[in-house]
């Protein structure tokens, strides 16, 4: 009977995997300082900004984003998924961390920030290419779930008005963060902070603030803040 070759030892196991493992890990770094760095891009130079100009700030080679990302529509929505799952997780910090007003307000002022980087992919987004068909759809399906919960608390603890929806927010806010002609950078911030004001209860507390809710302070009506 012909012996079985020796099997390998355990110690002998994690050479054969250690090199994928980092080659998985190097990879996963790789495509997130490329969505960063398109993020910042196209932010500012719009999404027809050259290649080597997204790779140069990732530190990464034009081979690299060509690999990930073969067309320019696959990195426009990979960016964009990136963002709005970075939005629907930042809910839920927000919510263990904070209060149920504090938690609404910083969230929406976080949704505020991902609505003026989606400004620079607005070319893209109307371009009639069928590759963004579905984009809209994705954005309310992953982040009014998110939001609906931090409303629904700050609904039942009182803070916030009953009769408005997380897809109220969602929308209005975006309306309300599109580029006016002329105005000051800050100018759509301040009315998406006058409609949250508005969506407070009223004779609710005033927000107290310190530390780590400085961002529920930004949110608070002129009249609460110190």
């Amino acid at each position: 009977m012909t012996p079985e070759p020796p099997r390998p030892t355990d110690a002998s196991q994690p050479r054969g995997g250690a090199p994928a493992r980092r080659r998985r890990s190097d990879a996963r770094r790789n495509v997130d300082a490329l969505l960063e760095s398109a993020k910042e891009v196209f932010a500012s130079s719009g999404v027809d900004a050259p290649a080597k100009e997204i790779t140069d700030r990732a530190g990464v080679g034009v081979g690299t984003l060509y690999r990930h990302f073969p067309r320019r529509s696959d990195l426009i929505i990979a960016v964009l998924q990136h963002e709005i799952d970075k939005c629907a997780q930042a809910a839920e910090d927000l919510g263990r961390r904070l209060g149920p007003w504090e938690a609404l307000l910083a969230w929406v002022e976080r949704f505020t920030e991902f609505v003026g980087t989606k400004r620079g992919l607005a070319t893209a987004l109307h371009s009639g290419d069928p590759a963004y068909d579905g984009l809209p759809q994705r954005l309310l399906d992953g982040l009014e779930p998110p939001l609906r919960t931090l409303l629904t608390r700050a609904v039942r603890e009182g803070c916030a008005r009953d009769d408005v929806g997380a897809r109220d927010i969602l929308t209005t806010v975006a309306l309300l963060c599109r580029p006016v002609p002329d105005e000051r950078p800050d100018f759509n911030r301040d009315m998406a902070r006058v409609f949250m004001d508005g969506m407070r209860r009223v004779g609710d507390s005033p927000v107290q603030v310190s530390g780590e809710d400085e961002s529920a302070e930004r949110w608070a009506p002129a009249s609460e803040r110190s």
